[in-house]
């Protein structure tokens, strides 16, 4: 069993900068959880000090229900990959993932057996006898990796491990990241500023903001029903867009004014508002680019646009248009377009385009929380 609460949690620096607030959490066993943010937000601050790299300046932390905020790191049974690799220049690979091991005293058997393994796990058998500065940058991360693996951790954590590779590097270890957790099967907790990690990796994500966790759920949750406008704008490549907007109650139904369309809400989100007693009121509405179409004339339900920048993305194109005065993007499958845009469509042309309305997202202007979830 591995554990981990966070109870309460804070760091505060020179009794001054508070970096991580009121932090709670709780962690199944063999749960894999993705921090997530931008740079600043606090969430390698919370991964430090659950390693016991940083001090707990308040609340509790606890591994399988035991307090572990005076706790040694080397006893807390966790092991952790750097950003930066962190491995031994003078050593040779398997000298560097049998380190800690042998601080350990374990018999050179169990460890020739155990580096043995992970290195075949991770594919880097043929590297052992090589120095670090041999290797290649994937590789480094590798051995990182497998020196974590042998001390055979209750959690294991990551802070950033990929951001030191290229993209395609990056997408090849991320596949392998998920295939080394089927493996070895043990709680994870790992660190990203990038969001195509975090839905890809997590079972569940916690979205931080300035030390704040803004929102914990499971990589759909967080893209289907953000909590605030921060997190909409955060999950999700291209960001959605936002617009000023009225939502108007007729009867007993509700719209949504955008500019000069007038926008239909679907029924259940009608259903949501009336039970939540809505009355007219100025929202935030927000809309995901792949969630606006294409139409074909201007009409009551359409918002008139005039292409900026068309970037074509293979099997789809990335429109930034300029509609009620700001830049909207739309994410068009190039196979919806005639033949004679696939190729782009040119600065200036003038298109119409319309929300679906079962995807439109509301948010209140001052408080930024979403109106419908």
């Amino acid at each position: 069993m591995a554990t981990v609460t966070l109870k309460n949690i804070k760091k505060v620096y020179d009794n001054k900068v508070t970096a991580v607030h009121d932090f709670n959490l709780e962690i199944a066993d063999k749960e894999f959880i993705v921090l997530v943010g931008p740079s600043g937000c606090g969430k390698s601050t919370t991964l430090r000090m659950i390693a016991g790299l940083e001090d707990i300046s308040g609340g509790d932390l606890l591994i399988d229900g035991k307090r572990m905020n005076d706790v040694e790191p080397k006893d807390r049974d966790i092991a952790m990959v750097f950003q930066s690799y962190a491995l031994y220049p003078h050593m040779t690979v398997y000298e560097n993932m049998a380190f800690a091991l042998k601080l350990r005293k374990v018999p050179k058997e169990e460890i020739d057996k155990k580096v043995r393994e992970a290195a075949a796990i991770l594919d880097i058998t043929q590297y052992l006898d090589r120095k670090p500065k041999a290797l290649s940058g994937g590789q480094r991360q590798r051995v990182a990796i497998g020196r974590a693996i042998v001390r055979d951790p209750k959690v294991f954590l990551m802070d950033e491990p990929l951001s030191n590779l290229d993209a395609k590097l990056r997408n090849q270890m991320r596949a392998e990241i998920i295939k080394l957790r089927q493996r070895i099967n043990t709680t994870f907790i790992y660190v990203t500023h990038d969001q195509t990690e975090a839905m890809t990796l997590g079972d569940r994500i916690v979205i931080m903001k300035d030390g704040f966790i803004q929102q914990i759920g499971t990589p759909q949750e967080v893209f289907d029903r953000p909590a605030n406008l921060f997190v909409a704008g955060f999950i999700g490549s291209p960001q959605m867009n936002f617009f000023s907007g009225k939502l108007q109650k007729v009867g007993d139904s509700y719209r949504v004014a955008v500019g000069e369309a007038v926008v239909e809400l679907s029924d259940n989100v009608q259903e949501i508002l009336r039970e939540k007693g809505m009355e007219d009121r100025e929202v935030t509405v927000g809309i995901r680019p792949e969630h606006i179409s294409f139409a074909a004339e201007a009409g009551p339900h359409t918002i008139a646009s005039k292409v900026d920048v068309s970037e074509m993305m293979g099997s789809e194109v990335y429109l930034h248009v300029n509609a009620v005065g700001r830049d909207v993007v739309l994410r068009i499958p190039t196979v919806e377009l005639p033949q004679e845009q696939r190729g782009g469509i040119p600065y200036g042309t003038e298109i119409n385009f319309a929300f679906r309305p079962e995807l439109i997202h509301l948010f209140d202007p001052e408080s930024e929380k979403n109106l419908i979830y």
